[in-house]
């Protein structure tokens, strides 16, 4: 039987596991020694390297058709496709994806333990079908600049590929075009003016992420949304927090002149109702275990509060003294996590030894 290939803490902590279990009597020896030669530690993580080395792959390719597209004879080139009809690079490029989609399928199948070459494929099958939805939204265009209809468009196609692909990265697409759909739908319907029912456009995303993550928890229990609900859930709060954490700072000013002209402090309470709602997520998750929503909400709790400090007291203490408070509070928040880390630590031991009793 081939050995579990662990990294450095995942075997530190089956090490540990198993002497407890070993020290308990949960475990003879003979079993304790099978279970240690079962597994070892991996000498580099070479799975991280090959994820990192497709995504700096695909960036460099990125830069390299830019830096072909500025070369002069590449120019006079397109300058003689210029007039090449939109209906046809569309067409092009829904081919190419095509293509890109059906090969990393089949790789999937063939090779799934290439996971990140595999994915490399899908994604760029997706930039390709963004690049047909754009042109063909340019073939039908008639000057209305209601191009939010593209991204709307885009929802469906690609939730469609990722509903037959069992995709999370084609869904991830989806929902982005989904916010992108609704950014730009809302500015069409005000005519691009800087207020969409009384709200800019951060407040506008916080209502769209706070239908959306209710929309999650609606579809919680069904089964066929069961694949993608994790994603969507945390993309929704995303949405949400992001958009919060700006608020927190513009406020629902319009235009960044108006907001210059105010003093920061006067938008304090947006940053109450941040903090309040990061903090109802944190009892939230608490409360029912649910790890996403404690994370989102420390982290964001943290964020606004961090944010705040900033700007209210970068311009009016001494710096030494800021750094001086900023290091002093991170230092109380580690002891305060240690110490919680501690007593749960204890209270597992304890639990532990009531069931072994």
């Amino acid at each position: 039987m081939p050995k579990l290939n662990l990294d450095k803490q995942e075997s530190e902590f089956l090490n540990s596991t198993i002497a407890h279990w070993e020290k308990e009597g949960l475990l003879d020896n003979t079993h304790a020694q099978k279970l240690r030669s079962s597994y070892e530690v991996k000498g580099f993580d070479w799975m991280r390297l090959a994820k990192y080395s497709f995504w700096i792959a695909l960036a460099c390719g990125v830069i390299a058709i830019g830096s072909l597209i500025i070369n002069d004879a590449v120019i006079e080139w397109l300058q003689q496709l210029y007039y090449t009809p939109d209906i046809v690079i569309s067409i092009i490029a829904g081919i190419a994806a095509a293509l890109f989609y059906y090969h990393g399928r089949r790789r999937e199948r063939l090779f799934p333990e290439q996971v990140f070459s595999n994915e490399a494929l899908i994604f760029t099958g997706v930039l390709f079908t963004a690049c047909c939805i754009a042109y063909l939204g340019k073939t039908f265009d008639n000057g209305s600049g209601h191009y939010s209809l593209l991204f709307l468009l885009s929802v469906f196609i690609y939730g469609f590929l990722a509903w037959r692909m069992d995709s999370s990265l084609i869904w991830l697409f989806a929902l982005i075009s989904l916010g992108s759909w609704f950014g730009t739908e809302t500015g069409y319907q005000t005519r691009w003016a800087n207020y969409f029912l009384g709200m800019n456009y951060p407040l506008r995303f916080v209502a769209f992420g706070t239908v959306l993550v209710t929309v999650v928890y609606l579809l919680r229990s069904k089964k066929w949304f069961e694949r993608f609900w994790e994603l969507t859930y945390i993309v929704g709060l995303l949405y949400l927090f992001l958009s919060l954490w700006m608020l927190s700072i513009f406020g629902n000013y319009g235009s960044m002149d108006a907001w210059y002209q105010i003093k920061q402090i006067s938008l304090y309470y947006w940053g109450i109702i941040s903090a309040v709602i990061a903090g109802g997520f944190l009892w939230l998750g608490l409360k029912t275990k649910d790890a996403i929503a404690r994370e989102f909400g420390i982290t964001f709790l943290l964020i606004f509060i961090y944010t705040k400090y900033v700007e209210y007291l970068w311009d009016h203490i001494d710096h030494t003294i800021f750094f001086a408070i900023l290091g002093l509070s991170f230092w109380l928040i580690g002891r305060k996590a240690e110490r919680i880390w501690n007593i749960r630590s204890a209270d597992d031991k304890k639990h532990d030894g009531v069931i072994n009793a």
